[in-house]
């Protein structure tokens, strides 16, 4: 006899980046960051509202930018929303 596996499926992960908007914000940065990894302003809003998510490259960027460490980028760019 076949067994059935049931596959359940995982709610996504949703990130909290308002620390990190915070950060744009604060250095009034939001043009330099659509300009340094050329994003469209829709682009960078879908990232910050979980539409899409960011690749390592732009996360390594956008931290260059905002003068982030990289010890820093787990409580940016990890933080999860609960």
């Amino acid at each position: 006899k076949l067994k059935e596996k049931v596959i359940k499926m995982q709610k996504p992960i949703v990130f909290n980046y308002s620390k990190l908007r915070g950060r744009i914000v604060e250095n009034k940065y939001a043009g330099q960051v659509c300009r340094s990894g050329r994003l469209t302003d829709r682009s960078v809003s879908l990232k910050l509202n979980n539409g899409i998510g960011f690749s390592q490259d732009e996360i390594i960027n956008w931290c260059e930018l905002l003068n982030l460490k990289s010890c820093e980028i787990p409580a940016y760019f990890f933080d999860t929303k609960v």
